[in-house]
């Protein structure tokens, strides 16, 4: 049975979904620059929760917003002379490009914002009438006073929260830690009709609003960074809570450490980022989602391009297994491929380990060389092999069809080696496999013959 650690219990639970549907709220990005890798490491540990989730049985239902109206989506399209919604479209279109280059399964819905002020109303609405929400000079702000739970989450008081906190300097609010639901409009500002006059939503409020309409009262896992836990996921558990009445609002919530990068935490107000276009012009999506797996997804985690590099080699150890043919000579029972998938599933059990998960895959690619070097059968263990990775989100192609343009000729390079080794002409040979290895090409000698793989260099 999977156990997962959940923030708000501060324990490591057994996971058993509300429904026949497993639903999976997490949170998506401000469109108002380039997605960075920081980004690209949430999303494939909630990618890989996904993916295992499915392969374990369940049906998922997963939403992801984006916050597409903000104060720094409003900073930035007037810095660059266009609207909020032409900025936000166009680092939208790109955040899809570069997660599907990632191999980041999507959503099954991306709601905006922007597109759900309605169902925002009528949240807010409900809010003050509960009296949960005041209004005040056209804003409207929530009264953390009014919620017994307030802080349960990030496991702080109010005035332990008072420090750090995204506190509005405001003169109007009852308690300095209630926090805005409905901004009233700036001049030159988007903004939409409320009753209590033009503004904007809240930065918080939008995700209940989200979570609700589009996977109901009772959540099974929301996620995010753990830069999130407060205020923001403090905050919807207050909105969602109050408005339902319905406590929990999530049976777990995930947080996954945040990407460093020179001892800071990675983010776009920092200016320490690496785009995922930067990161995918170096290194393949292979390499960079291991790189993030071999860390435990509640982890921090150092950005280090030294620790990708190393990955793709790691990449061509499980690429080249999977592209072995199974030309076995001995009629003797072929690999056991059982043992090695019931650790994986125990690692993936206890609390999503893909380090320990990708142990696994590393030692079954070791066994298929080594037995398909024997001439012992390893087509089950290739195919458990091929159906792990994939759990994981690798896709183990070759690096731009490479495999496919040179194969031929490789092939015939290799029956000529092979002759030369016959005929004991064995610099001739050397010089054949010196020459591959420096474009990339790896050389292997087996019992059954000479087999190749692709490193990207």
């Amino acid at each position: 049975m999977m156990r997962l650690s959940d923030t708000l219990t501060s324990q490591k639970l057994e996971f058993r979904p509300s429904g026949d549907v497993v639903k999976v709220y997490v949170c998506g990005v401000t469109p108002y620059a380039p997605a960075h890798v920081g980004h690209a490491m949430s999303y494939i540990y909630f990618d890989v929760l996904r993916r295992y989730l499915e392969y374990s049985g369940y049906e998922v239902r997963h939403v992801q917003n984006f916050t597409d109206i903000d104060d720094k989506i409003i900073n930035a399209a007037s810095a660059n002379g266009v609207s909020c919604e032409d900025l936000a479209d166009s680092y939208i279109s790109e955040y899809f490009e570069d997660m599907d280059a990632l191999n980041v399964t999507r959503a099954h819905a991306y709601p905006r914002a922007t597109q759900e002020i309605d169902y925002i109303l009528f949240l807010l609405q409900g809010l003050i009438d509960s009296g949960a929400a005041y209004t005040a000079e056209g804003d409207v702000y929530f009264r953390v006073t009014k919620f017994d739970g307030y802080g349960k989450l990030s496991h702080r008081d109010l005035e332990g929260m008072m420090a750090g906190a995204r506190v509005e300097v405001s003169g109007i609010k009852e308690h300095p830690m209630d926090f805005v639901l409905w901004k009233s409009a700036k001049p030159g500002e988007p903004s939409w009709e409320s009753p209590w006059g033009p503004g904007r939503p809240g930065w918080h409020i939008e995700c209940s609003a989200m979570s609700l309409r589009y996977l109901g009262e009772e959540l099974d896992i929301h996620g995010g960074g753990q830069d999130l836990v407060f205020p923001h996921h403090e905050n919807e558990i207050a909105q969602s809570e109050t408005f339902t009445n319905i406590s929990p609002f999530s049976r777990f919530w995930l947080h996954n450490g945040l990407l460093q990068f020179n001892e800071n935490k990675m983010s776009k107000s920092l200016g320490n980022l690496v785009t995922v276009r930067e990161a995918l012009g170096k290194f393949s999506a292979d390499a960079i989602r291991l790189f993030f797996l071999s860390s435990h997804y509640r982890n921090p985690l150092a950005y280090s391009e030294m620790g990708i590099a190393a990955q793709e080699k790691a990449v061509a150890r499980l690429r080249g297994a999977i592209q072995l043919d199974d030309r076995s000579t001995l009629s003797i029972s072929q690999l056991d491929p059982e043992p090695f998938k019931l650790r994986f599933l125990n690692a993936m059990d206890d609390d999503l380990n893909t380090p320990r998960a990708l142990a696994v895959l590393f030692d079954l690619t070791r066994d298929i060389n080594k037995n398909h070097s024997r001439g012992v059968p390893v087509e089950g263990a290739r195919e458990l092999l091929i159906l792990l990775a994939q759990v994981l989100g690798l896709t183990l192609q070759s690096p731009s069809g490479s495999n496919q343009t040179v194969q031929p000729f490789v092939d015939l390079l290799i029956e000529v080696r092979d002759e030369l080794r016959s005929a004991k002409l064995f610099e001739l040979a050397d010089g054949i496999r010196d020459k591959l290895k420096a474009r990339g090409i790896i050389l292997e000698d087996t019992s059954t013959g000479g087999r190749w793989t692709y490193q990207e260099m």
